[in-house]
């Protein structure tokens, strides 16, 4: 085997390893906007977050983390759409927020 070979395998183990932590995040912050989403009264649309930020930031002790803005939309009233948004550092949510919308 080629340090060739190497450098390519370890790279496809890390892409491996990428997609399914991404993965795994994902569904995690689809499960919390769903409960989210149920205790403010409003239905989650398309059953759906999406990534829209991804950036190294420092946690309150100074440890760089991945931070992390998710998408998703919702809807009050079954008629109009709306975003909500979700932040996560490193595997913790920081802040779950809907924007105005009608009851």
């Amino acid at each position: 085997m080629t340090l060739g070979n190497l450098f390519w395998l370890f790279l496809a183990c890390f892409a491996a390893w990428y997609w399914w932590r991404a993965k795994a995040i994902k569904d995690f912050v689809l499960q919390a906007a769903r409960r989210y989403c149920k205790t403010m009264d409003v239905e989650l649309l398309d059953d759906a977050v999406y990534l829209r930020g991804l950036w190294f930031k420092r946690d309150d002790n100074g440890r760089l983390r991945v931070w992390r803005r998710f998408l998703f939309d919702f809807t009050s009233t079954g008629e109009e759409r709306y975003t909500g948004r979700v932040i996560m550092l490193g595997s913790r949510i920081l802040n779950m927020d809907l924007e105005p919308h009608r009851f």
